[in-house]
């Protein structure tokens, strides 16, 4: 199944391109090329050939390695690609491990006493943060924190590379990284609190409870993992989107990961890097999904049996 979803995206990658407006030999000789050099140059990058012809060529490339040349700025798309996908997966991981640091003690706390007025302020708050999209979100921070309270390294542009000065990057990774966490804690705090309502209330925690077990080694030791089952699922589809959910995140702030390269590809009518990145992107949520199916089996055997 996971080929097949494979084989069908990179279809739809393929196809897609070729459905914009627009005329690739314009994008590169400019509007004032005579038609003799646009249709040599038609022949030269093989667009005269039938569409599922082009497409095997590209596909058989790309199972190479090679995503093609960039038409505007000459370079290799896996080697624009390479550059600016650790950063996506540097904001993903600092985004997730903030959201599960929060999210995982803030259930637990809730689902012990439901609705008693802790339970009350964290649903309510949760709520509220579920209704602000997080480029709103960035934006309200970037005018608190970056203008307002003057924090160095976190406005726009301010993004340093982790290589080449660790503090500076932690610290234009903040703000980003707050923004996407948001989402992703209002999600997994939703989830997680409901099942461990609901897990709490099974007879073996009532066994646990009257062996005189203390509550918080019943919540982490018995109610955690059984209750963690449909948050891993849920983490799985958050961070797929997160893949591509950043990309006005990072374009606001001029961070160069995949999003800010594929909107100013999008804007240069950069054909070839934009049906990369989008396959790229796909595949990449595929696979995400992909290995927490995996891990959930892990987590909880009877699936596979069932």
């Amino acid at each position: 199944m996971l080929l097949g979803i494979v084989f069908i995206i990179s279809v739809g990658s393929f196809y897609l391109i070729h459905l914009l407006p627009g005329n690739i030999t314009t994008v590169i000789e400019g509007p004032g090329a005579s038609p003799s050099n646009q249709a040599k140059l038609y022949k030269l990058l093989g667009l005269n050939k039938p569409l599922f012809q082009q497409y095997f060529i590209w596909i058989s490339n790309v199972l190479r390695g090679n995503l093609g040349t960039s038409f505007i700025s000459q370079t290799s798309v896996a080697s624009t690609i390479r550059a600016a996908l650790p950063i996506d997966l540097e904001m993903m991981f600092l985004s997730q491990v903030v959201a599960f640091a929060t999210a995982i003690p803030l259930a637990m706390r809730s689902a012990r006493k439901p609705d008693g007025w802790l339970d009350r302020i964290f649903s309510a708050g949760s709520f509220t943060l579920l209704s602000v999209p997080s480029f709103i979100v960035i934006v309200l921070l970037v005018l608190f924190v970056s203008v307002k309270l003057g924090v160095p390294h976190t406005g726009p542009s301010s993004y340093a590379p982790f290589n080449q000065d660790w503090i500076v990057n932690l610290e234009s990774m903040g703000l980003p990284t707050i923004a996407l966490a948001i989402g992703s804690f209002v999600v997994y705090f939703r989830v997680l609190r409901s099942d461990l309502i609901a897990t709490l209330q099974e007879e073996f925690i009532t066994m646990a409870r009257s062996k005189g077990i203390s509550q918080r080694r019943i919540m982490w030791r018995h109610a955690f993992r059984p209750s963690s089952v449909a948050l891993l699922g849920t983490a799985g589809v958050n961070i797929g989107g997160l893949l591509a959910g950043g990309f006005i995140v990072q374009y606001l702030l001029n961070i160069p990961g995949l999003g800010y390269t594929l909107i100013q590809a999008i804007n240069e009518s950069d054909y070839l890097l934009v049906q990369g990145i989008v396959l790229v992107v796909s595949v990449g949520v595929v696979l995400i999904n992909f290995i927490f199916d995996f891990v959930i089996n892990i987590v909880d055997p009877r699936i596979s049996r069932e």
